[in-house]
């Protein structure tokens, strides 16, 4: 099933000074133009190109056309096993394709991705492929708190953190705004309470004081606003 063409497309959470909270597990699959590939919008600037974040599922035995991305592509396997003419990437890998680059991606026994398409800044040129299990973890800012960088490029900073049940941070505050994906536990702020699957954009100079019960694990964007 493909979607259809629609001249009305309105553009999807792309004012970036308003504040954005989803719940992607209550959220409606829509297809993609791939069969058996499915998508949830979390911010999109046109229909089929411009700036896009998104959750996008892969059924078993699907995959895209050789394609390329204009300006780059992000992508963080949450479950599954995502695969390419390059490589097999379990859950938990962490891959940028940079502009201009070009791939067929497909996965044989299905998975689910966090999606950022033509973000990069210019000059930022690197691919990456980081296996996230395997990597080196550092001590956080704050007690409780573990952090694995992925990839820095001027202001913006893709990092994995990881807090301890009852660990608490004091006020933060993100002059080039902040997005977070919840890939486990939950954590809470003055504002509410966020689980596994949810998804966080706010703007620059936000703040926020958080802290969690259970303990969590975060995707968080920093800068790139």
């Amino acid at each position: 099933m493909k979607p259809r063409s629609d001249a009305s497309f309105k553009p999807i959470n792309m004012d970036r000074d308003q504040r954005v909270v989803i719940n992607t597990l209550a959220e409606n699959w829509t297809p993609s133009p791939a069969s058996g590939v499915w998508r949830i919008p979390l911010e999109r600037e046109a229909e089929e190109s411009g700036q896009v974040t998104s959750i996008v599922r892969y059924e078993p035995e699907t995959s895209f056309s050789a394609h390329f991305h204009p300006n780059g592509e992000e992508i963080f396997v949450v479950s599954g096993v995502f695969e390419d003419e390059f490589g097999r990437y379990p859950a938990g890998t962490y891959l940028r394709n940079p502009a201009q680059t070009q791939h067929a991606p497909a996965s044989q026994n299905g998975c689910v991705l966090y999606v950022k398409l033509n973000m990069f800044a210019e000059g930022d040129l690197e691919t990456l492929r980081i296996d996230t299990h395997n990597a080196r973890w550092q001590p956080g800012h704050n007690e409780g708190q573990s952090v694995l960088p992925l990839h820095g490029f001027g202001a913006d900073r893709t990092l994995l953190v990881q807090w301890k049940a009852g660990a608490s941070l004091p006020k933060q505050v993100y002059e080039g705004g902040l997005e977070i994906y919840i890939l486990a536990g939950s954590f809470q702020d003055e504002w509410g309470t966020y689980r596994q699957g949810f998804w966080l954009r706010t703007p620059p100079g936000s703040y926020h004081h958080p802290f969690t019960q259970e303990g969590c694990l975060l995707l968080i964007k920093t800068g790139h606003f």
